[in-house]
């Protein structure tokens, strides 16, 4: 949830500063700063994922060395092929972790409260992972932001199935795009004459 701290404060800050006049008055428009942000937070994310993957691989290959990997179903996996699917299980991890950015995007627009932008979706995480963990509730389980999280453990079974991972994808694809579109409405509607 590190990209929250990035995401959550991106907006709100400005208007803590009181400093959306002045980036407004450099010729730039609000859709012009909404997008640049936006994919500054992004790009934070996928930069967090890739240095928090490589440095677990780097250091799993320096403490155990490159023996086979032991997969979900008790299967042996190859190093090279364990290390493709390694990269894949992190893969994974990108669209929900970008749907959290877009969801503390959000909450730094509607909140204007940077605190709110960077608490609030790791409570929101937390309680999706409470509510997920939780039996009975399948089908709303499935729509949860956390729920992706999961999906690598199809890749590492004897028999890979790949159902979680495009039904993962597309769930934190509409919690992006959901929570991006009304961050966006948002911000073009509001009155920033005042700071």
């Amino acid at each position: 949830m590190l990209a929250s701290l990035v995401a959550g404060d991106i907006f709100a800050n400005e208007d803590q500063h009181g400093t959306w006049k002045t980036i407004l008055t450099r010729s730039v428009s609000r859709s012009q700063v909404f997008w640049a942000k936006t994919l500054t937070a992004t790009l934070f994310t996928v930069t967090a994922v890739i240095v928090l993957a490589a440095g677990t691989i780097v250091t799993s290959v320096l403490l155990i060395g490159t023996q086979p990997l032991t997969g979900l179903s008790g299967q042996l996996i190859a190093p090279g092929a364990a290390l493709q699917l390694v990269l894949a299980s992190w893969a994974t991890a990108l669209a929900p972790l970008i749907g959290f950015t877009a969801l503390a995007l959000l909450l730094s627009v509607v909140t204007r409260n940077p605190s709110a932008g960077v608490a609030a979706p790791v409570v929101l995480g937390l309680v999706m992972s409470l509510l997920g963990s939780i039996g009975g509730i399948d089908l709303t389980r499935r729509f949860l932001l956390t729920t992706p999280l999961d999906s690598w453990h199809g890749l590492l079974t004897e028999h890979r199935f790949y159902g979680p991972v495009t039904f993962g994808l597309a769930v934190s694809a509409a919690w992006t795009v959901v929570c991006l579109a009304y961050a966006y409405f948002s911000l073009r509607r509001r009155d920033i004459t005042g700071g």
